[in-house]
């Protein structure tokens, strides 16, 4: 039982150490691998009650495979400006955004 203790606290420690990013004003937001990380761990545990196995086991299986999924799953391009609008960028750094029907429109300089 002491190693799967040890290993939990691992990884609750790694996640603290990721858990949040900062936009570009400053603001800190909790990334998607802290959030698939805790729904990752909720449903792991649940998964553990109902069928009788071990809870904390189950949480952290949860976790770290939610972890991977939030990791491998963020969109690297994006980011949301104050006013909500989602920009894109293209590989030479011009920047662009989609309007209502998905019509692709670059900002100018």
């Amino acid at each position: 039982m002491k190693p799967l203790k040890t290993a939990i606290f691992a990884i609750a420690a790694t996640a603290s150490l990721a858990a949040c990013t900062t936009d570009e004003y400053g603001n800190q937001h909790a990334s998607r691998g802290l959030k698939g990380a805790g729904i990752g761990a909720a449903g792991g545990a649940l998964v553990g009650a109902v069928t009788g196995g071990d809870v904390l086991a189950g949480a952290a299986i949860g976790a770290a495979a939610g972890a991977v999924i939030g990791i491998v799953t963020d969109d690297h391009n994006r980011y949301e400006d104050r006013n909500g609008q989602r920009y894109y960028y293209e590989n030479d750094g011009r920047r662009y955004h989609y309007d209502n029907r998905r019509q692709r429109y670059y900002d100018p300089r």
